[in-house]
């Protein structure tokens, strides 16, 4: 009986019936995942707020730590963006949502003492192109590529509607 109802419980949670992928004014997501990255593996949480219909405000931070030439380096950075959701031109499925947009993000980088290397920390502006996949109506998976982030061009998480 407890792997039925445990199996009833994950279809439930996996369920596309009631899936909607964009978010609608004055909604919020939560996100949260890995970076893609060559140096270390950077993490990343942020925060979705719907401004209108197809758009989208956010912050994020995200921090990326690694080790070369023998020195352990970070990075933190936080940001806002703005995105546009092609949902309704593309005429998507519910459960997707596809975006586009801008970031304005701070990098404080740090390096580590005796390092003869320089890094400073600096403002950023970039691009990003992502897609989200909705399992029901709150919880969802994303693949974003682009950035100005410490994610070193790409990130992969999942979403929670709030």
């Amino acid at each position: 009986m407890k792997k039925v109802l445990l199996t009833l419980g994950v279809l439930a949670l996996f369920s596309e019936s009631k899936a909607q992928g964009t978010l609608a004014k004055n909604d919020a997501q939560i996100n949260a995942g890995f970076g893609l990255s060559t140096y270390g593996l950077p993490v990343y949480g942020g925060f979705d707020y719907g401004l209108g219909k197809n758009f989208t405000i956010g912050a994020e931070g995200a921090y990326r730590g690694y080790k070369n030439f023998g020195y352990r380096f970070s990075i933190i950075s936080i940001g806002v963006n703005g995105n546009y959701h092609f949902n309704e031109i593309l005429k998507l499925p519910a459960q997707f949502d596809f975006y586009a947009g801008l970031n304005l993000t701070y990098f404080n980088w740090s390096s580590p003492r005796g390092y003869v290397g320089s890094y400073a920390s600096e403002l950023g502006l970039g691009l990003q192109v992502g897609g989200r996949y909705f399992f029901n109506d709150q919880f969802g998976i994303n693949l974003e590529l682009g950035g100005g982030s410490a994610l070193s061009g790409g990130k992969v998480g999942i979403t929670v509607k709030l």
